[in-house]
């Protein structure tokens, strides 16, 4: 398994990292761990697809990340011992990950400190796509970002078919399922995408992208 955000990190220092690794499986709906457990492990992804959930101020469970083979979650919990889940992540299929907890990450550690350096390019991945959200909230439409969310799920669920409701596309996109359901029908027209029920099918990708920088 390879994980393109490590591309670039010499394979050695990749070796080492996942020479502490344990196997771990997760059946569909499977709670990885939930907000506010204490964190004492990163997870690096290898099948599957895993949904970050958030509770709003009124209660409701909002999807607001999935993250598929190649891409992690928990990074924080190798650096701080204190540290809480900041969100709840469940497996949305069938699912496995490599788990690093942070005791054995701190013996590898001081025995080859090079490996930090892996973890910084990961804090470094999950910073990137964290201010992009925020700047994408204040300076971004939401239909952009809804076309965004697509083009970045398409790519997470390489046959291109999405099985999430328009409610968890509208959370990610930080808007209304009113306004997701617009784009998707302007969209379905354009041949962009195709609507069944609970699922989107990313038909032309390109064409969403452009049109995400068109009006971006």
């Amino acid at each position: 398994m390879e994980w393109s955000l490590l591309a670039g990190v010499p394979e050695d220092d990749v070796r080492l990292l996942l020479s502490v690794a344990r196997r771990r499986t997760f059946g569909k709906g499977e709670v990885v761990f939930h907000r506010n457990d204490p964190a004492d492990s990163l997870h690096l992804v290898v099948r599957g697809r895993f949904g970050a959930r958030v509770l709003t101020p009124l209660g409701d469970s909002v999807l607001v990340d999935v993250l598929g083979p190649g891409q992690s979650f928990g990074e924080l919990a190798l650096l701080l011992p204190d540290a809480r889940r900041s969100a709840t992540v469940e497996a949305l299929e069938a699912g496995e990950s490599r788990s690093i907890f942070r005791d054995d990450f701190a013996v590898l550690q001081r025995e080859h400190p090079v490996v930090k350096d892996v973890l910084l390019r990961l804090l470094a991945e999950q910073l990137r796509r964290s201010t992009d959200r925020v700047v994408e909230a204040h300076y971004v439409d939401a239909e952009t970002r809804v076309r965004r969310r697509l083009v970045e799920l398409a790519s997470t669920y390489e046959d291109g078919v999405v099985p999430l409701t328009q409610e968890d596309v509208a959370a990610m996109a930080g808007t209304s399922r009113a306004t997701v359901n617009r784009v998707l029908r302007e969209e379905v027209r354009l041949g962009a995408v195709a609507l069944a029920r609970g699922r989107t099918t990313v038909l032309d990708p390109d064409g969403l992208e452009r049109r995400c920088r068109r009006h971006a």
